[in-house]
């Protein structure tokens, strides 16, 4: 059987068709382009409605292009909307979020009724050098825009030996980097008896044996706790990059949102990650155009970001989702406003991106070949071209050399 995995959305999508794939490998499968497979799984976003829209388009496409691949539609859109994706043509299963791990058994359109193999991952495998290791997932929060809360269920953790094994796995296996995800990383390790932090995580993994090291996915900022800071300040385990979703620099717009923590705890946590890892990369996110939304809360949140310490942004324009709070509320800001005010923040992250980059010419910096060996990763989140002569997945020393474009040279 010929297999194919797309996926959509979020980082904790990315680790979960990471699993697909390797199952999908163990139980006698060979990955193909979705244009030439038996069997394609689209693993599915819910967050936004051009998310839905997005498979939506990619299933027709898959059942236009390849009339007899049987397709199998997962993730957060099936396990919220699933008759909107069964009615669509070439689909023969629909399988929620709670029953991925199922996905490897089926046979036909149908599960087989067993568990399948676990596979084993190699760096290459589907593309991928990285790896990322879905260490928890589910959500407790309530943040009035979000829908995953509903297509996720509660938290939940892994427990901390099996991520150590699986880690030990990844690391034996020849992974160089492993990223942590969860849809709600920082609470790792509240639900499990007795309960645990992320930093304790942090602490276990940070002695996995070999040479891996360790990204963290997003983490929200009320999670990023002093102790996580000083441990990847202090341990050169863990990649100085952090991923700090701020959303508004509104408190109005932050209290509307629901979001628990301040506008002034965001800004003072931002600053001591800077103090702490001087070089850290710091991504977050934004959301523009949330019902209520007045150009006084959109000037608060242009002020803040040429003076902030933030070097890579994502712009979401506000996407209403049935059965969200935020839904319901009044008034809502016109598209065309919506629009505007998202290619002004765009251009004002370009404009983080392109500082953060210039600041590293002349610098040499840690990373890892991606590729065909002429792309370097940095510890702290750059992506840096460089000439051939590597090969993927190798530790390498690079020299910055322009920032438009962003170029390098291994060193020697």
């Amino acid at each position: 059987m010929k297999f194919a995995v797309l996926t959509f959305g979020c980082r904790t999508n990315e680790a979960d068709s990471c699993r697909l794939e390797r199952d999908l490998a163990a139980s006698g499968g060979t990955g193909a382009r979705a244009e030439a497979a038996d069997l394609v799984v689209v693993n599915t976003c819910t967050v936004t409605a051009a998310a839905d829209q997005a498979a939506r388009q990619a299933i027709r496409r898959i059942a236009r292009v390849n009339p007899t691949a049987r397709i199998v539609a997962t993730g957060c859109y099936a396990t919220r909307r699933p008759g909107e994706l069964e009615a669509l043509p070439g689909v023969v299963a629909l399988v929620p979020n709670a029953r991925k791990s199922t996905i490897a058994a089926i046979r036909d359109g149908h599960l087989a009724g067993s568990q399948p193999p676990i596979g084993v991952a190699a760096p290459g495998m589907r593309g991928r050098t990285t790896y990322p290791l879905r260490v928890q997932t589910g959500c407790d929060q309530a943040c009035s825009y979000c829908i995953v809360p509903s297509t996720r269920g509660p938290g939940r953790s892994v427990g901390m030996e099996e991520v150590r094994d699986e880690a030990r796995r990844l690391s034996a296996a020849g992974f160089l980097e492993v990223v942590l995800t969860g849809v709600h990383l920082g609470a790792w390790g509240r639900d499990l008896s007795p309960s645990r932090t992320l930093a304790d995580l942090l602490l276990a993994l940070d002695s996995v044996p070999g040479t891996v090291r360790f990204r963290l996915s997003s983490l929200e900022p009320m999670d990023c706790s002093p102790a996580v800071i000083e441990i990847v300040a202090g341990s050169p385990r863990f990649q100085p990059h952090f991923h700090l979703p701020l959303q508004h620099a509104s408190e109005r717009m932050l209290c509307a949102m629901r979001r628990p923590y301040t506008f002034a705890a965001y800004r003072r946590l931002a600053e001591r990650v800077r103090e702490r890892v001087p070089n850290a990369a710091i991504g977050s996110d934004v959301v523009v155009g949330f019902p209520g939304e007045r150009d006084e809360d959109m000037a608060e949140l242009e002020e803040y970001l040429p003076a902030s310490p933030i070097t890579h942004l994502h712009v979401f324009p506000y996407s209403a989702r049935p059965g969200t709070a935020a839904a319901a509320m009044e008034p809502k800001v016109p598209g065309a406003t919506i629009r505007a005010r998202a290619e002004r923040l765009r251009a004002a992250g370009r404009a983080l991106t392109s500082r953060f980059e210039a600041s590293h010419v002349g610098h040499v910096l840690d990373g890892l070949t991606l590729r065909d060996g002429t792309m370097v990763l940095t510890d702290n989140f750059l992506k840096i071209s460089v000439p051939p002569g590597r090969r993927r997945n190798e530790r390498v020393r690079v020299k910055v050399e322009s920032a438009a474009p962003l170029q390098g040279e291994v060193l020697p």
